[in-house]
């Protein structure tokens, strides 16, 4: 039998100059160094980010800016249709409501109502603008009960676990096995409706979300080697939980504050739609919605507008704690 002879050249793939060849070297990057690169190559959310920007920088500068408060009462003045200056000249936006045009009829040719005026003559601008910036107050309160409560709760069942975790979740099912609204009649019982009343509403339920959240992510984590570690060498509890364990689920608690302000800002909506918001003469986007439905069909723009804002807000939050949630998540990654 004849022997077999390797020569160098017989692995070699046919047709391949490997003469250039050279390894690469990949610098690495910081986490969060990443996670923000990736953020902005996600178009949609940054467009979401830049729609956010926009209205929040509008709702604190319009009602400085226009010279009419949002509880300033002209009678005179009630149910005007929109009308902005350089649009009127192309037949858009002209002050007209169901062929009456009021700025005509009243001599007010040099006066403008960007979005109109209500059923008591006040400016639609500055109200739904002024109503904006509630409803985010709001939203961002909702943020900081979750942060406050439902992040630090949920460190604390998930981190001790045993009898502190059973007693503690038995009481999360209780409290959330109420409805929010049913809750909500019951303060109004002892208390009239205000801005108040809604934050203590969320403050009683809407923190539960984001403590299930965090437990569920403290459970993941504290089984890891770098806790058993801290422990070995005789760290604390609140050195493992704040400095091991709570660094490691911030980005999830991150996702989970962006996704609650939607919720919040629907849930006044709702409250208000319902006559259970602000009272007269503050307005919210859902006080503003509830407002104008009673004579959408004369005046449509009052309805129209705030709920297009309020669309745009939701929606915006929506895609954007979408596109933090894909920078923050390794999984998303693409390799």
């Amino acid at each position: 039998m004849d022997k077999l002879e390797f020569l160098e050249n017989d692995f070699e793939l046919v047709n391949k100059d490997f003469s250039h060849a050279q390894d690469e070297v990949i610098e690495t990057v910081p986490f969060w160094k990443d996670a923000v690169k990736r953020f902005f190559a996600n178009k949609s959310a940054v467009i979401a980010l830049s729609l956010i920007v926009i209205i929040i920088v509008i709702a604190i500068v319009a009602p400085l800016l226009s010279p009419y408060a949002f509880d300033q009462v002209f009678t005179e003045k009630q149910s005007m249709g929109p009308r902005i200056p350089g649009l009127e000249n192309m037949g858009l936006f002209t002050g007209s409501v169901n062929g009456v045009n009021k700025y005509q009829t009243l001599g007010l040719t040099h006066e403008y109502h960007y979005f109109g005026t209500d059923v008591l003559g006040r400016d639609l601008w500055v109200r739904v603008w002024e109503g904006t910036r509630i409803s985010l107050t709001i939203a961002f309160i909702a943020v900081i009960i979750d942060i406050c409560f439902g992040m630090i709760y949920g460190l604390i069942s998930g981190y001790f676990g045993g009898a502190v975790d059973s007693v503690m979740q038995r009481i999360v099912e209780i409290i959330s096995s109420i409805p929010n609204l049913v809750i909500l009649v019951l303060l109004l019982v002892v208390m009239s409706p205000s801005l108040t009343t809604i934050i203590i509403a969320l403050m009683l339920t809407g923190w539960i979300g984001m403590s299930r959240v965090t437990r569920a992510q403290v459970l993941k984590v504290k089984e890891q080697e770098f806790v058993l570690a801290s422990k070995t060498l005789g760290a604390g509890h609140f050195f493992i939980i704040f400095k091991e364990i709570l660094p490691n689920i911030f980005s999830q608690i991150i996702i989970m504050s962006m996704f609650s302000i939607p919720s919040a800002i629907f849930y006044e909506a709702f409250l208000a739609f319902v006559g259970l918001g602000l009272p007269v003469p503050m307005a919210s986007l859902g006080t503003l919605i509830n407002t104008g439905f009673k004579s959408i069909l004369v005046t449509p723009f009052m309805t129209i507008i705030p709920v297009v804002i309020l669309a745009i807000l939701m929606l915006s939050f929506n895609i954007l704690a979408d596109g933090l949630r894909d920078a923050f998540d390794p999984k998303m990654k693409e390799m």
